[in-house]
C-alpha cells in the first residue's frame, strides 16, 4: 500500500484552501486539487488517514471524465505531474491523487440526483411522504428504486451538513433557466452512469454533482461519481426494505456507531483492520468501475 498523504504540508506545500479531504492551490486561472488520504465522518476528520484513498477517489473522477468526454464539458486539464507548473512539477507524492483544472465560477449548489430512496431522503420521506418538496408514491420501503430519478438540490456547506432545499428555493440562488439546465444535465448524467454501473455489478443509488461556468458554458467540476459523492451498492447483495452494504465510508460510520461514539469531537481512533478494510472497499469500487485502468503505478 502507498504511503499515506495526510496533508500536502508533509511535502513542503502550503495549500490556499484545505477542506475535509482536499487541499487546493490557487494558480490564478487554474487550480491544483490534491486528494489527501484524510477521511471524515459525522463532520469530524478522523485521526488516521486511509493510505491510497485519495488516489482512488481522484482516479475514479478521471475515469468518469474520460468516459463522458464526448458528452460533457469538464474543468479537467491534466493529472500528469510532469505537466504541472513549478513547484508541483514532477512531485511524485502528487502522482495519481491530483488534478490541474481550469478555475470556474462555481454555482453554490449541490446537484443531487436520487434513483433510490435512502439516506436523508428516506428520513424525509418517512416524515412527510416527500423529498425536497417532491411528493413520492405512498408505501415505499427503504432502498427501493424510485419510478424515475428525482433532482433534490442542496445548499453547499463548506463546514457541517449540506441542507436539502426545493427546486424553487434553488431558483432563488441561481437563475431559473440555469437551475433548469442543471437539473436536466444532472438527471441525464445519472441515468447514463447508472446504466454503466449496472453493467459492472454496481447500483448507483444516488449522487451529487457540482457545476460552474467556464467560457460561458456550464461545466462539471470537482469530484464526479466517486464513493465519497455517491452511494454505490453491490448489485448482487441488493434487497429493498433495509439499508445496503456500500462502497464508501458508510463502513466507517457503522464502525463508529458500533463502538458507541456519540459524534462529539474528537473522534476515536480506527483500528488497523478498519483502515485496511475501508481501503479495500474503495479499491473494489474502482476495480469494478474501471477494470481496464490499472492503478499499479500509483499504489
Amino acid at each position: 500500500m502507498t504511503t499515506a498523504l495526510n496533508s500536502t504540508t508533509q511535502v513542503g506545500l502550503q495549500p490556499d484552501m484545505a477542506g475535509k479531504v482536499r487541499d487546493i492551490f490557487d494558480l490564478g486561472d487554474q487550480l491544483l486539487i490534491v486528494a489527501t488520504d484524510r477521511i471524515s465522518a459525522y463532520d469530524s476528520i478522523l485521526p488516521q488517514p486511509i493510505p491510497g484513498k485519495g488516489i482512488i477517489l481522484t482516479q475514479i473522477t478521471v475515469g468518469w471524465y474520460e468516459h463522458f468526454k464526448d458528452e460533457l464539458k469538464t474543468h479537467f486539464v491534466t493529472d500528469d505531474i510532469s505537466e504541472y507548473p513549478t513547484p508541483f512539477a514532477g512531485l511524485k507524492e502528487l502522482a495519481g491523487r491530483s488534478m490541474l483544472v481550469t478555475k470556474a465560477d462555481r454555482y453554490d449548489i449541490e446537484c443531487v440526483v436520487r434513483g433510490y430512496i435512502t439516506g436523508s431522503g428516506w428520513k424525509e420521506y418517512r416524515h412527510d411522504g416527500s423529498v425536497c418538496g417532491i411528493r413520492l408514491p405512498d408505501g415505499l420501503v427503504e432502498s427501493q428504486r424510485l419510478p424515475e430519478p428525482i433532482f433534490t438540490p442542496a445548499t453547499k456547506a463548506d463546514t457541517g451538513h449540506d441542507e436539502n432545499i426545493s427546486f424553487e428555493k434553488m431558483c432563488e440562488i441561481v437563475p431559473g433557466d440555469v437551475a433548469a439546465e442543471l437539473r436536466k444535465l444532472s438527471i441525464d448524467i445519472y441515468k447514463k452512469a447508472l446504466e454503466y454501473t449496472s453493467e459492472k455489478g454496481i447500483i448507483l443509488a444516488d449522487t451529487k454533482f457540482e457545476f460552474g461556468m467556464i467560457g460561458g458554458e456550464i461545466t462539471i467540476i470537482d469530484e464526479m461519481l466517486s464513493p465519497d459523492s455517491s452511494r454505490f451498492w453491490p448489485a448482487d447483495e441488493y434487497e429493498a426494505g433495509r439499508g445496503q452494504n456500500s462502497f464508501d465510508k458508510q463502513y466507517i460510520r457503522d464502525y463508529l456507531d458500533e463502538i458507541g461514539w456519540d459524534h462529539t469531537p474528537p473522534p476515536p481512533a480506527l483500528s488497523d483492520e478498519i483502515v485496511r478494510k475501508s481501503f479495500g472497499r474503495y479499491k473494489e469500487a474502482y476495480d469494478r468501475l474501471f477494470p481496464n485502468r490499472s492503478l499499479e503505478k500509483y499504489l
